[in-house]
């Protein structure tokens, strides 16, 4: 049981650094590919929209699928991939690769979520509460990694190392003792039009749209105001700057604790997102250590208000909860995929402080509505 529980956590690190591996390299790959930052962001952005998807496409083409084999099958193309984005000499072919990518990454989450949840059914919340700090981790190992590598090699031995660590979780893969089926959900338009019908949901995707939508965009377009701020900072100093995002480990584990303290998640919810806002003014300042600073309580903001609402639309309906978790995060993903791409077009032809002024204009709109509506949870 341990070991099927360690070997599943490895290959969610793994995926994970490869979604994010490109990130602190952009502006290195928009020089190398002689691009735009708009053209450089959608190597990440590209990832975000097919998780945002993929539970319908999924869902529609696979409903039951040996999620072994699913994830043996996706990791194998993995592999590939990452070998061909290290030989890849121009954008369009590196876009390509992502792309392919893109349609893989949510077939191994699939999997491993499935596997996770099935392999110790006595422990299910708990397995899922190692999943999400598996996946922050990933996205923290994966960013520093590929900052290091690029700085001290070349950006190209970032995608060679990660395919050989995809060659080891492939090995792994075949040790897990599990054989059984990932239930896909086929949604129905009836049954998502009765989940909006509930303002509560509505409001709480919106929420996180809104949240991943300026998450997303700080931390995509920060290469790039890192570089217009000194051009001597290297890929490994700009990833550095993404400690911050491990405190989404210590906040979903500590999740319950916060909630108590905050009397109660729409409390919570709304408190996180006034700090979110309020440390997202302060990103103007073009002190590095305090930048660095900033973004670990940029990251507590986030994953404060993106732990606890998990766990509100998780708790207001008893049945469809695979459907219900299933648009949560379609409209968590489709903000990442909107803010790793939209905010990268303001900063190019406005600047940073532009498209901060932006965050905070959509973050008062985000407050003002849970205030409205916050007599709708006195129900939950």
């Amino acid at each position: 049981m341990r070991t099927n529980l360690l070997i599943i956590i490895y290959c969610i690190i793994i995926v994970l650094s490869v979604m994010y591996a490109t990130q602190p390299l952009q502006p290195l790959l928009a020089k190398e590919f002689d691009i735009s930052i708009i053209q450089a962001s959608q190597f990440t952005a590209v990832i975000m929209l097919f998780l945002a998807i993929s539970p319908i496409i999924y869902g529609y083409i696979l409903e039951k699928v040996c999620a072994k084999k699913m994830l043996i099958r996706a990791s194998f193309i993995l592999l590939i991939t990452n070998i061909l984005l290290g030989l890849a000499k121009s954008y369009e072919v590196f876009l390509f690769l992502r792309i392919c990518e893109a349609l893989v990454i949510p077939a191994i989450l699939t999997s491993l979520m499935s596997i996770l949840a099935n392999i110790d059914k006595k422990n299910i919340k708990f397995n899922m509460s190692i999943y999400v700090a598996a996946t922050v981790f990933g996205g923290l190992v994966g960013r520093i990694f590929s900052g290091f590598i690029a700085t001290n090699f070349s950006y190209e031995y970032v995608f060679y190392s990660l395919s050989v660590a995809i060659l080891i979780s492939l090995f792994f893969i075949n040790k897990l003792d599990y054989e059984g089926e990932a239930n896909m959900v086929k949604p129905k338009i009836k049954d998502i039009t009765f989940i909006l019908k509930d303002k509560r949901f509505v409001l709480i995707y919106f929420i996180m749209f809104c949240m991943f939508f300026v998450f997303a965009g700080v931390l995509n377009v920060l290469p790039f105001r890192v570089k217009e701020i000194s051009e001597s900072f290297s890929e490994f100093q700009i990833s550095l700057l993404y400690l911050g995002y491990g405190m989404g480990i210590i906040v979903s584990l500590g999740s319950k604790k916060i909630v108590n303290y905050f009397k109660g998640e729409i409390n919570t919810i709304f408190i996180f997102i006034a700090f979110f806002l309020f440390i997202t003014i302060f990103l103007t300042n073009e002190n590095i250590i305090y930048l660095f600073l900033l973004l670990f309580l940029f990251c507590i903001g986030m994953f404060t208000v993106h732990t606890v609402s998990t766990g509100l639309a998780n708790s207001m309906k008893s049945s469809q909860k695979s459907l219900t978790s299933g648009m949560y995060l379609t409209f968590y993903y489709l903000g990442g995929a909107a803010g790793s791409f939209f905010p990268s077009i303001i900063y190019k032809h406005f600047g940073w402080d532009v498209m901060l002024y932006g965050f905070v204009f959509i973050l008062f709109i985000v407050i003002f509505f849970i205030y409205r509506n916050r007599n709708l949870f006195l129900k939950v």
